[in-house]
């Protein structure tokens, strides 16, 4: 064709084709070619833009696209010999897409009418429309073991590293994926017993030295016995699932709702929406919508995945990982509101005033279908002027009026005033072969702030409807902290010449006020450091005693029910208070709600220990080949033993020894947070500035110890006379001491006599 089609012949196209509609495909069709190819992507641009057709990713394809976990059917083999696949799932209008599985060396075979569990990606210029990434084959869950491997000579056996697992398993020689003696391995069951009663086993990942970064996180899994294998009954019943229908519930596929998330979220649970109200009793205020996947709906009181999910408490987070609560057949998939795909909800309306304050809440169960998946960095370009072709066409009609809604949510935080730490939070970016590159500092962005409010907002009117529901629930609780670890911050802040005030109903406000007077100081961090320190940890309760942290009388976990089961219980609750079904918050589950909070909190424990023991580590190795190298930090922990500093590079924390600070001996003041030389009278104490020498970096522990080079500019003496080193020097008692030793001795001769 010798010129370009009309816009009326470009929307005949795609009616008719519906599967081939990218730019390609439509210059196929019309014979475009070379400069005209420009022209026609500024008609696709332009049909879009006025809503004749749908662009998303360079694709003008059926709206709803297959999400990026989908469970697919093997259908045979193309002519070159390559496993083609169709979606089990597929709600567009027109043919199914074709799909081609991309293996990896571990994948099993795979044949004909298998059922599996994919990743997907969206190809175009290709015959077929996807690629897939096996995750797993439907219907089998095979053992599987991490463990060092020792080699034999046929083949070897793997020594487990669980605790407590001494049962070898026997790797033949030609299942062994190359792996060498000694190597941290990661294998699963591959058959029945072989010789010798061993379970058989083929090597599925090489892991190398089991002190290498990439084994870390696998480690701090089974050191702290957090379960990271689905039984297969749990499987079988996730595998089973089929998505929700609009049956019984309230229709908001029409509504814009989007998710906002990192950009390397692997699943989606909350999508928010905001207007402006229309009330007119509500003058200038808005209208929040936050959107939660309804996990409650596919995982039942009873259930095998109910148990295990409980069991497990929550998801665990490592910087290569993820340890689910739920499989990936929920967690991934049939729960994660991916774009453009119908999936069930539990949403709630909320009104608020120009001043930020609830003023009205309604909550529903739905359906949903997400406008768009958006990333945090992608949302705040739009609003800073530099849209994404994505972002530009949701700029006006969502991304502006959340963050106007957002602006009356901050002047409502202002006046509550919770409490406003600031403790940069870092994050370490690994290679693709799990080697640390990086460790950055995490970009707190209004985008962000603005997710975290709307959250905190749907999580009190969930607890608020419950309560005056008189429905159970599990409050998340933050107590005041104790009168003694207030008076440890009270010295803190008086030894930075600050002031914590005494004598008073303690509230957020006092310490905001604290935090503020340090901001920009030289004693930011530690003030910051010490008021966390002085805090109680936060805590799941059948039992509302408010949040002191965020100045809150009530608040619950709603938001996130695929990653904690807190969240699924509230759910569960507002589904009893509501009527909405069968499935909400059972007998028997009220009646152990005491025995599952307490539960829930220890995983989480748990969880966190599991995840600071494993950055630990990667800081270790990230450090390791820099030993030697000089370091500037700040004093954040005195203890008898020695001082800790966290580097300011990395946030590591190390350790120097107390028997390296010097040849003399060091009294330790607890209360002060010192070491006092006995001789010299040097101090060293919380919150000074340091510049220290990396003498070891161990990561298989995740240990670092350090030298002191020089604290607050001025070098550290080596001195001290060495006598009596490490042993308090002899000092005479002073003049009450001397008199409470003699009327002591005289009251012995007295009984004796």
């Amino acid at each position: 064709m010798s010129k370009l089609p009309t816009r009326d012949e470009i929307l005949q196209w795609i009616s008719d084709n519906p599967t081939l509609t990218s730019k390609r495909d439509i210059s196929k069709a019309f014979g475009i070619k070379g400069a005209a190819r420009i022209d026609l992507k500024r008609m696709l641009r332009e049909l879009a833009e006025d809503g004749h057709i749908e662009a998303r990713k360079k694709s003008r394809r059926d709206p709803d696209r297959l999400p990026p976990v989908s469970v697919l059917e093997v259908t045979g083999a193309a002519s070159d010999g390559e496993l083609l696949a169709r979606p089990m799932e597929w709600q567009g209008s027109g043919p199914e897409p074709v799909i081609l599985l991309v293996p990896r060396a571990s994948d099993p075979a795979l044949g004909t009418g298998d059922r599996i569990l994919a990743r997907l990606s969206e190809v175009e210029g290709e015959a077929h429309g996807y690629d897939a990434r096996l995750i797993r084959r439907i219907g089998t869950n095979p053992l599987k073991v991490l463990g060092v491997f020792r080699k034999g000579a046929e083949g070897g056996r793997i020594v487990p590293i669980d605790k407590g697992n001494g049962k070898e398993w026997l790797v033949e020689a030609n299942a062994t994926d190359g792996a060498q003696d000694g190597e941290l391995v990661e294998a699963e069951q591959s058959g029945p017993r072989g010789r010798m009663g061993l379970p058989r086993a083929r090597i599925i990942a090489r892991l190398g030295d089991p002190s290498a970064p990439r084994a870390v996180s696998l480690i701090a899994i089974h050191q702290h016995g957090i379960p990271d294998r689905f039984p297969d009954d749990v499987v079988a019943e996730a595998d089973a699932m089929a998505p929700a229908g609009l049956e019984e519930r309230e229709d908001l596929r029409e509504m814009p709702l989007v998710t906002i998330d990192p950009a390397d979220a692997r699943d989606h649970d909350d999508a928010v929406y905001a207007h402006a109200d229309d009330d007119p009793a509500n003058p200038g205020g808005h209208v929040i919508w936050v959107a939660i996947a309804d996990v409650a709906h596919h995982v039942r009181p009873g259930s095998a995945l109910d148990a295990e999910a409980r069991e497990r408490g929550n998801s665990s987070y490592f910087p290569d990982r993820v340890v689910p609560m739920l499989p990936d057949r929920l967690s991934g998939d049939l729960c994660s509101l991916h774009e453009g795909v119908p999936r069930a909800c539990v949403a709630v309306r909320m009104q608020i005033s120009a001043e930020g304050e609830k003023i009205g809440q309604r909550f529903v169960r739905g359906l949903m279908r997400s406008a768009a998946s958006l990333t945090y960095q992608e949302v705040q370009s739009a609003m800073d002027g530099a849209p994404s072709e994505r972002a530009l066409g949701l700029l006006e009609s969502v991304i502006r009026p959340l963050y106007a809604a957002y602006g009356a949510l901050k002047e409502a935080r202002g006046r509550r005033q919770p409490l406003d730490l600031d403790l940069p939070e870092r994050k370490v970016q690994l290679s693709d072969t799990g080697e640390v590159l990086s460790v950055n500092f995490t970009e707190r962005l209004d985008a962000h702030k603005l997710i975290e409010e709307m959250m905190v907002l749907a999580n009190v009117a969930a607890a608020e409807t419950l309560a005056a529901r008189e429905v159970p629930l599990l409050y998340r609780v933050h107590e005041e902290p104790a009168e003694e670890k207030l008076d440890s911050l009270r010295e803190v802040a008086e030894a930075a010449g600050l002031v914590l005030a005494k004598g008073q109903v303690l509230k957020t406000a006092h310490l905001n006020a604290l935090l503020s007077g340090a901001a920009g100081t030289d004693h930011a961090e530690q003030i910051n450091m010490s008021t966390l320190r002085a805090m109680t940890q936060a805590y799941y309760s059948p039992g509302n005693y408010g949040h002191f942290g965020l100045a809150l009388r009530a608040y619950g976990h709603f938001t996130s029910p695929i990653r904690r089961y807190a969240d699924l219980v509230v759910h569960r609750a507002l589904i009893t208070a509501h009527g909405w079904g069968d499935d909400g918050l059972s007998a028997q589950e009220i009646d152990r709600l005491e025995g599952t909070a307490k539960h829930i909190s220890d995983t989480e424990r748990r969880s966190m220990m599991a995840e600071r023991d494993t950055n630990d580590r990667y800081l270790a190795a990230f450090l390791s080949e820099r030993v030697g190298d000089e370091f500037t930090g700040r004093i954040s922990g005195v203890v008898k033993f020695g001082v800790f500093v966290r580097l300011d590079e990395t946030g590591a924390d190390g350790l120097i020894p107390v028997r390296s600070l010097g040849r003399e001996y060091f009294h330790f003041d607890r209360e002060a947070g010192t070491l006092m030389g006995a001789e010299s009278g040097r101090v060293i104490g919380l919150g000074q500035r340091v510049t220290v020498r990396l003498a070891e970096a161990v990561p298989v522990t995740g240990g670092i110890a350090l030298e002191l080079i020089s604290v607050e500019g001025k070098a550290v003496p080596r001195g001290g006379s060495g006598k009596g080193r490490g042993k308090a020097p002899r000092r005479k008692p002073g003049p009450a001491k001397r008199k409470a030793a003699k009327a002591k001795r005289k009251v012995e001769r007295t009984r004796r006599g």
